[in-house]
């Protein structure tokens, strides 16, 4: 296919293949521009309903028109039957790549993330759901611009004829539970991989792992990822509540409407800065030093892990003369973490609603904040070694010694 000539298209060179088709690198001699154009593979075009589904992909797509989604020209066929589609071409990588490049910063992969829930945003409002949401199916362009590509299973709401009863479409380890079951899907399906992708971007690793698609597919319909915050430090609970919301099993559960994600995204963002605000203070004594954290936890989220009993003293720090109010209070702890057994190593706020405590990992220590009256904790970057954490009395700041 190299240099050969299709109507007006110079093909230059391939740059990728995919199961519903190849994409070549090509050279628009009419409007002289760089263009993508994607064949359906030849094996597949003797079957009428998969170049069905590839046609009505590209009139699907070409009516979108967003900043955030691979712009279609135009659908074609050639004389030996080879139908195609040409699309803009853009200069940069795939998240898939970004992903296996380098950790993505949390700031990054925030802001990656809103792009394409603006994106889908734009398709969901037309009545096309995506299908096939994936890291290879995402461009970031050098101008640091997302790009949603291959619209190859979008399907207009209510155009059920275009796909199988059962049919099982696009990546395994970005399907959502409905669609691995072969029940219909909505626009929700999306949004699930949004939460797959986002939890990819943050820990590197897929939340529903396995050596082979059907250990895949038990882990997503049967088990709960591992937290977030449990391996990676300095991930703000909130945002770990927003891509396990997305992740639901239940779709009822999820976000309803993908357009609220970059709301919540951006309320996010915004106020990142009020996470964990690290300030120093003079030594108290010349075997200790004292730092203190500004507490912001807007809300928390589900942990799935070891169940442990906390059993701890109000106000340990300051000594009174009858006997101390004790709480039994329930935590749960991520995986592989393990409580500091020093009494001193759990303090709970005056009013009773945030608890702090010390818990070890890998012979690594650090403070972890929770809110009572919520779930998920939250771990306090910058305090590995502290011990003896206790709070303000206004409950706004903790103190530990290190």
């Amino acid at each position: 296919m190299i240099n050969k000539v299709i109507f007006h298209f110079k093909i230059l060179e391939k740059l990728g293949e995919g199961g519903m088709g190849v994409v070549y690198k090509a050279h628009d001699t009419k409007l002289n521009r760089t263009v993508a154009l994607k064949f359906l593979p030849p094996e597949l075009t003797r079957d009428p309903e998969a170049k069905e589904r590839f046609i009505h992909e590209a009139r699907a797509a070409s009516a979108l028109r967003h900043n955030n989604i691979c712009t279609i020209h135009e659908v074609d066929e050639t004389e030996e039957g080879h139908v195609f589609i040409c699309m803009d071409h853009y200069e940069g990588m795939t998240l898939k790549e970004k992903i296996n490049e380098r950790p993505l910063k949390l700031e990054e992969a925030i802001d990656i993330s809103i792009q394409i829930s603006k994106g889908l945003a734009e398709a969901h409002q037309a009545g096309i759901i995506h299908r096939d949401i994936k890291p290879a199916n995402i461009i970031i362009t050098k101008k640091n611009e997302v790009k949603i590509l291959d619209f190859g299973l979008a399907k207009l709401t209510g155009q059920t004829k275009l796909t199988k009863v059962g049919s099982t479409l696009g990546t395994a380890a970005y399907m959502s539970p409905e669609q691995l079951k072969g029940n219909p899907v909505d626009h929700r399906t999306d949004l699930w991989a949004l939460g797959v992708m986002m939890y990819e971007m943050l820990t590197g690793q897929l939340p529903f792992k396995g050596d082979y698609e059907q250990a895949i597919t038990y882990a997503i319909l049967n088990e709960e990822p591992e937290p977030i915050t449990a391996l990676r430090t300095g991930i703000p609970v909130a945002l770990e509540g927003i891509v396990f919301k997305l992740m639901a099993k239940d779709p009822k559960q999820r976000y309803q409407h993908v357009d609220e994600v970059p709301v919540d995204l951006t309320v996010l963002k915004n106020n990142s800065e009020k996470y964990s605000k690290v300030k120093k203070t003079t030594k108290s004594s010349s075997r200790s030093k004292m730092v203190t954290w500004q507490i912001w936890v807007p809300w928390g989220v589900a942990f799935i892990s070891v169940l442990l009993i906390i059993i701890f003293q109000i106000e340990r720090k300051t000594p009174t003369d009858g006997p101390k109010q004790i709480i039994r209070y329930e935590k749960n702890l991520p995986e592989g973490f393990q409580l500091d057994s020093d009494g001193g190593s759990v303090a709970i706020s005056r009013d009773g609603s945030k608890i702090v405590y010390v818990a070890q990992k890998e012979n690594t220590s650090r403070l972890y904040l929770h809110n009572l009256d919520e779930y998920g904790t939250q771990p306090l970057v910058g305090t590995e070694g502290a011990s003896q954490p206790f709070f303000s009395p206004d409950g706004n700041w903790i103190g530990f010694y290190a």
